[in-house]
């Protein structure tokens, strides 16, 4: 663990304004959340784990929670296809949810720059969180100083696909560009879709795991951050150079790729319908128990071997609502899910293909997350997701370009125009 710790990094500063919570400076305490944070009463933890294991894991955690406290949370699960566009409008509502599963980075700090979480700095001092790693914690600190997030897992992305169907067709995992162009070829020749997306509605945003991947693998992970950043322009030539890599293995896509949802692609995955799928470890959630023994991964092939190597290894966990009702009960149920036996119950309930943020957690011992472990260690450097490394409001503006570019890739100029001017706009929003 402590390789992989010492390469995370830390996430970007993000800005912006709202209200005269933000004026104040960042995230709200539960002080200054009003005399609403004393009312007491049930809280809502509201979640986009939607998948069915996911859900089961959610509720048992609840119910484990629930033996042994005095409070009361309540679960509200969301379908994740509509959980992430309307994330802002929960955190403004008049009555918001006051616990929410999403992600660490640069994505929490936006909201926490709007004065819209609530600061709890003190569950991270709390016994239970004494052996977290210090880059979790700086992954969880806004631009305040305050911590503004609790991490209870990551996981990692990859290139998936069904040992049996591999075996089959007498292939192995490549490890070059080169060698992954002739296995997408080898898997069209058997009248198979090599590549499956799942960039339907609600789900557009994955096919910025192609971008990411591209752009770390041939500009390096610094680069890209300093692009979703602003620092860099959408028109660049190294941009451009990530689409024309893009264009050389876009002919072996799901031609009917942004149609489907990502939970669409994962059967199609698991039904052999597709030959592989670039995505992140949540899809096991969806496959049934009994395919899972056939899923393996390589790691995204090298472009170019001057390029360190960085992986996608985004951290999940929890932040809360700056206007929570009950900030008691909230930062009871935050410290509890810091525990080993509440991150061990999420593995063990769950698919078991994500690592337990509490180093004294057991990982699942699977040949699958011990190779996923081993490949985040070896990175050069971790990136979190384009949202996470940006924002979701710039996470919009992907997904209108990239959902555009596969449909269009002849566009491509008027299309990363459109996207830079796009960009823009949020940049100076934010």
């Amino acid at each position: 663990m402590s390789s992989l710790e010492t390469s995370r990094r830390g996430f970007l500063t993000g800005v912006g304004a709202l209200g005269a919570a933000a004026a104040l400076g960042g995230c709200a305490t539960a002080t200054t959340s009003g005399s609403s944070a004393q009312q007491g009463g049930a809280v809502t933890l509201q979640s986009d784990l939607s998948s069915p294991l996911a859900e089961k894991a959610m509720q048992a955690l609840i119910a484990a929670y629930s033996k042994q406290s005095k409070y009361t949370v309540n679960l509200n699960t969301v379908a994740a296809t509509t959980y992430q566009p309307l994330l802002p409008t929960y955190l403004t509502s008049a009555n918001p949810p006051d616990i929410y599963t999403w992600y660490a980075g640069s994505d929490a700090n936006h909201y926490a720059a709007r004065g819209l979480l609530l600061d709890v700095s003190s569950v991270w001092n709390s016994s239970a969180m004494n052996k977290y790693p210090a880059a979790l914690k700086s992954l969880s600190t806004d631009a305040a100083g305050q911590q503004i997030f609790v991490p209870t897992d990551y996981y990692w992305w990859g290139v998936f696909y069904r040992k049996s169907q591999f075996a089959k067709w007498g292939l192995s995992a490549p490890t070059t560009w080169a060698e992954f162009l002739q296995v997408c070829q080898t898997i069209k020749s058997k009248g198979v879709i090599p590549i499956g997306l799942g960039a339907g509605t609600g789900t557009a945003w994955v096919a910025s795991a192609w971008f990411d991947y591209l752009d770390i693998r041939l500009n390096g992970a610094q680069y890209h951050r300093d692009l979703l950043a602003g620092k860099h322009s959408f028109t660049d030539p190294q941009v451009a150079d990530v689409f024309t890599a893009w264009k050389q293995v876009l002919p072996y896509f799901d031609p009917n790729g942004t149609a489907v949802t990502w939970q669409e692609a994962s059967n199609q995955l698991i039904q052999g319908q597709s030959g592989m799928l670039l995505t992140g470890t949540f899809f096991a959630d969806a496959v049934p128990a009994g395919s899972l023994d056939d899923l393996d991964f390589f790691k995204f092939p090298v472009i170019d071997p001057s390029v360190p190597d960085a992986e996608e290894a985004p951290t999940d966990g929890l932040f809360a609502s700056s206007r929570t009702h009950n900030a008691d009960a909230v930062m009871d149920f935050m410290t509890w899910m810091t525990t080993p036996a509440a991150q061990n119950l999420w593995t063990a309930t769950s698919s078991g293909t994500v690592i337990p943020a509490n180093p004294l957690a057991k990982s699942p011992a699977t040949p699958l997350v011990e190779k996923g472990k081993a490949m985040l260690a070896a990175a050069s450097e971790l990136t979190q997701f384009f949202n996470r490394d940006s924002t979701d409001a710039l996470q919009n503006t992907a997904n209108t370009a990239l959902i555009d570019f596969i449909q269009n890739p002849g566009k491509l100029n008027s299309i990363l125009a459109t996207w830079q001017s796009q960009a823009e706009q949020v940049w100076k929003s934010a």
